[in-house]
């Protein structure tokens, strides 16, 4: 026969905890073979649990099952196979099975049910939970658990004084745990922890109290009044725990030990203080501080005002004046109301001011002296007024005159040291008493030590960088206090930092300037330092360095951006190193805005319009023309060049050829916190700047060239132009007498002008003036290249009292193409032009020059030049002919035609003909003293050897104050003009 297991349909067996619970199991035949339904054969009954390694329960006929310790006196059989398990507990959840071992089987093989799930329920159960009481310091961190378990698992929910905490800034609470940082006092408060399945619900209170110092509820205000009156003060406080203690001070004094108060102030419990019977002394600061011995305690403060007639306090019973300097006799005065005069006495008397030039009274009601002396010596007292009246004079002082604190050796005013090096400056005071002796430095405090010796001396060792700068030294008594100051060059360091940055900017370019630091002993040189202020968003800024010229502390930064924020900072340099960065200045570069102005056009004008004329002013300044060609038939234009944060006022006029009209109304336009946007890049912004460059200076180069070539051009032309009319014109010149206004000057040959024009305004040739006559003056074809120079000259002053004649130059290189006329003295004693023959050899030329200067030479002179010229050898004025043919440059042309009159010559000055001649290299001159001396420079000789390269001038000495040259003009004849000599 065959035999099955069932346990019953439902895989699940549900049972609250506490009860009891039963897993079915029968042992049926097989329906195949029939049996008698009261014989089971002999079998062996098993129940397993999942997770145990032996089963539960364990049934073999009649004997008593074996059992778990776990289950022991818990689990049973029931109703064949059935398991029951009583007293469950939520361990007892889980899965179990039944099997049953027959005996009288072929096969060891259990005869296994289906797994039952075994599901207990059970209402919540705190396994933890916090304290009912708890107590936490203010600023500690807190954390209260609680935790439950149950089936189904239960949910916590945290409340704080019935409502539930969710969202909390400072609390937070985490798988039924909640947690703060820091306390804080409205943390205090009754918490609830709430756990709840669908069996039940328990709730937890815990009662949360904050410890910390107390908090002052009611502070102490203010008060004004009268002596003799109570003051109260109230000061109430709260705090956890509440075992409170009061503190008051008066001016940060217990007022306990006052010794004004202590017998008089009271403590109430609450924290009031009680004052009673005011007296001035009773005036002043206030403080309460209330105390539970936790962290530190607050406080409130309030000022009591006790109004009072005005009194004197402690008057020292010695004032000492330093003599020779000012002093101050002091009334200590304490008076509320304030004081309104003081009365002072002086040895019993009244003081009177009026006495004692240099002595006041000031608003304190102490006596100020500007110069102390033996006057102020005596006994004083003083009484103070206020509007309740006084209280009574002041006990009396003695004024006591004392030598000030005077320096024995008081320190140099600059003392200049290396770097790293000891310096000890010196200043030892003297006085009665002997004065204390202090150092300070002007300005920050040095960083580096610095010790003063027994003897007042500023030791700095080693001397450092920021060593340097103004020093201070104090000499202090009871007499007085002198000082003396000094100044610590440092040297051999980097340069210290530039001061007082200042930038001003336009629409493209910034001025910055500064105040130089000290250059550390070298010579400093600046850099600035700018940078684009750009957004965050725009990456890191990039610095652009702009060097400055030497000794310069100014620079004017270009190529700007209009309407751009830029920042700026100055980095000085010396050879040593660069100092540090000045402060950083940001600025905005203006910006120029853009106008439209519109207008309707005049209804009925008088005269037909050709134009307008727009006008327009800033910030209430001047009126300017912004544009005065607009045409008749617009009606709108626009301007352009406004600048930011500015007022404009613009009208319009209307124009008729040269008509205006009376101005339109003005149009005021402001542009402050006007929006600026920024453009779109032109064409030349695109283009990269080495590229521009080169295509700018390309440009400019081929321009410089053309305008060079023209010049040169034009140049050689106009030298070409003049040499042919040089060769054309240099023919023989006549002499001729000059009727235009300027004959009426005072005479003047061509000697005079070279000498104007090459001389320097020296007292060899003094100024003279002389009587109207006939002025020489060249002629149009003899000006040639001295026509400026000669115009230009014309206004000047009178010629030198010396004239010379220009020596012909007979046998040079480019001869005139007439023969020269010769000029000789007359037997009267005047000069004749007289035509050489023809036939004339040079020596016969020769000697006739040499006859004319011989009678130059033999002439008068006047003034010292007169005695020079006749103690001048003959031997250095004239030289042979060969000499004469080489060195002279100049020539003297006399035409023929000047002479084929046979009247009577007339004496006149005329202009001579001057051309310019060069002489070969390496040939010398010999001159006279007066020519080396006017025209090159006073030299030691006059037969020193003259450079080559320069241009020399053969000029004899006339003693004769003008040329006066015999000649018969055919044209007119005239009688002979007297000229006096100066």
């Amino acid at each position: 026969k065959h035999w099955c297991v069932s346990q019953g349909v439902s895989s699940l067996v549900r049972a609250r905890e506490g009860g009891s619970a039963e897993l079915a199991c029968t042992l049926t035949p097989d329906s195949k073979e029939g049996t008698t339904p009261n014989l089971f054969p002999l079998h062996v009954v098993e129940w397993v649990r999942l997770g145990y390694n032996v089963p539960i329960l364990i049934k073999f006929g009649v004997y008593a099952p074996r059992v778990h310790p776990n289950y022991k006196g818990r689990v049973s059989l029931t109703r064949g196979a059935s398991l029951l398990v009583e007293r469950l507990t939520l361990e007892d959840e889980g899965w179990f099975e039944c099997r049953i071992l027959l005996l009288d089987s072929k096969t060891d093989d259990f005869r296994n049910g289906t797994w039952t799930f075994l599901s207990i329920t059970a209402p919540p159960v705190f396994i933890k939970k916090p304290p009912t009481f708890v107590e936490v310091l203010l600023g500690d961190s807190l954390t209260l658990s609680c935790g439950a378990h149950g089936n189904p698992r239960p949910t916590v929910v945290w409340h704080k004084d019935e409502s539930p905490i969710e969202k909390h800034e400072k609390i937070k609470v985490l798988n039924g745990t909640l947690s703060l940082a820091s306390v804080t006092r409205n943390i205090s408060g009754v918490y609830k922890c709430h756990v709840s399945n669908s069996e039940g619900n328990l709730t937890h209170s815990t009662q949360l109290q904050v410890k910390g110092p107390p908090i002052i509820i009611i502070s102490p205000e203010d008060t004004t009044l009268n002596m003799s009156q109570d003051a109260v003060l109230q000061c109430q406080a709260d705090a956890y725990p509440s075992n409170l203690t009061y503190e008051w001070l008066k001016q940060g004094q217990n007022v306990y030990h006052i010794e004004s108060l202590k017998s008089r102030v009271k403590i109430l419990v609450d924290g009031t203080l009680l004052i009673p019977n005011l007296i001035p002394e009773d005036a002043g600061n206030y403080t309460c501080i209330p105390t539970n011995g936790l962290l530190t305690p607050p406080s409130a403060s309030a000022h009591l005002k006790v109004k009072h007639p005005a009194r004197v306090g402690r008057m020292p019973r010695e004032t000492y004046l330093p003599a020779g300097m000012e002093g101050v006799i002091v009334c200590p005065v304490q008076a509320d109301p304030p004081v309104l005069y003081v009365n002072w006495t002086k040895d019993g008397n009244n003081l009177n001011l009026d006495n004692f030039p240099g002595w006041m009274v000031n608003s304190e009601g102490s006596v100020f002296i500007a110069t102390a002396n033996d006057n102020a010596v005596g006994m004083y007292t003083c009484t103070a007024y206020n509007s309740y009246g006084t209280m009574g004079q002041s006990e009396p002082t003695q004024v006591i005159l004392q030598d000030p604190p005077s320096f024995r050796v008081p320190p140099r005013p600059e003392y200049l040291q290396e770097v790293g090096r000891d310096l000890i400056i010196p200043c030892e005071a003297s006085g009665d008493p002997t004065p204390n002796v202090t150092w300070s430095k002007i300005g920050p405090t040095p960083r580096s030590p610095y010790t003063v010796l027994a003897n007042g001396s500023l030791l700095l060792q080693p001397l450092s960088k920021d060593h340097h700068g103004g020093w201070e030294c104090l000499a202090t008594n009871r007499v007085a206090t002198v000082s003396a100051g000094t100044v610590v060059m440092v040297l051999g360091t980097s340069p210290h930092v530039a001061s007082s940055i200042y930038v001003t900017t336009e629409m493209n370019q910034a001025n910055v300037s500064w105040v130089p630091g000290f250059d550390g002993g070298y010579t400093q040189k600046f850099t600035v330092w700018s940078v684009t202020v750009k957004q965050a968003s725009r990456g890191k800024h990039e610095w652009a360095s702009l060097p400055v010229p030497t000794s310069k502390n100014y620079l004017l930064v270009t190529g700007l951006l209009a309407g751009t924020g830029y920042q700026f900072s100055v980095l000085p340099q010396n050879k040593l190193g660069s100092g540090p960065f000045s402060e950083i200045v940001t600025v905005r570069t203006q910006v120029s805005l853009t106008l439209s102005v519109a207008w309707s056009p005049p209804e009925a004008p008088s005269s037909p319009l050709t134009g307008y004329v727009l006008q327009a002013r800033r910030d209430q300044g001047q009126w300017v023309i912004l544009s005065s060609n607009i045409s008749a038939n617009q009606s709108e234009l626009l301007v352009q060049g406004l600048l930011r944060d500015s007022i404009y006022d613009l009208r319009l006029m209307s124009r008729s050829n040269k008509v205006l009209s009376e101005p339109s109304e003005s149009v005021n336009v402001s542009t402050i916190g006007m929006e600026i946007y920024p453009l779109r890049p032109s064409f030349l912004e695109v283009i990269p700047e080495p590229l521009l460059a080169g295509v700018l200076g390309g440009v400019c180069f081929l321009f410089v060239a053309i305008i060079l070539s023209l010049v040169t051009a034009c140049y050689m032309s106009h030298r070409r132009q003049r040499l042919r009319r040089k060769r054309r014109q240099d023919l023989p010149s006549a002499f001729q007498k000059n009727s235009s206004p300027e004959a009426r000057s005072p005479p003047r040959s061509p000697d005079s002008v070279l000498k104007l024009k090459l001389c320097p305004p020296l007292p060899f040739f003094p100024n003279s003036s002389s009587s109207q006559s006939d002025r020489s003056s060249f002629d149009k074809g003899s000006r040639g290249e001295y026509h400026d120079q000669r115009k230009q000259l014309l206004s000047n002053s009178s010629p030198p009292p010396h004239y010379t004649l220009f020596e012909s130059h007979l046998g040079s290189q480019a001869p005139s193409p007439t023969a020269l006329e010769s000029i000789s003295r007359g037997p009267d004693g005047r000069f004749i032009v007289q035509p050489l023959p023809e036939g004339s050899s040079p020596s016969n030329k020769k000697n006739l020059r040499k006859d004319v200067l011989q009678s130059n030479g033999g002439a008068s002179g006047s003034g010292s030049n007169r005695t020079s010229f006749r103690d001048s050898p003959k031997s250095s004025i004239l030289s042979s002919e060969k000499d004469e043919r080489k060195d002279s440059p100049l020539t003297v042309d006399v035409p023929e035609d000047a002479v084929k009159s046979e009247e009577e010559p007339i004496w006149k000055p005329q202009d001579v003909t001057i051309r310019q001649k060069h002489r070969p290299s390496g040939q010398t001159s010999r001159v006279s003293d007066y020519r080396r001396a006017c025209y090159f420079g006073n030299t030691s000789s006059p037969m020193d050897r003259l450079p080559t390269s320069r241009i020399q001038w053969d000029i004899s000495p006339v003693t004769s104050v003008t040329s006066l040259i015999p000649v018969q003009t055919p044209q007119e004849t005239t009688s002979p003009r007297s000229h006096p000599r100066t």
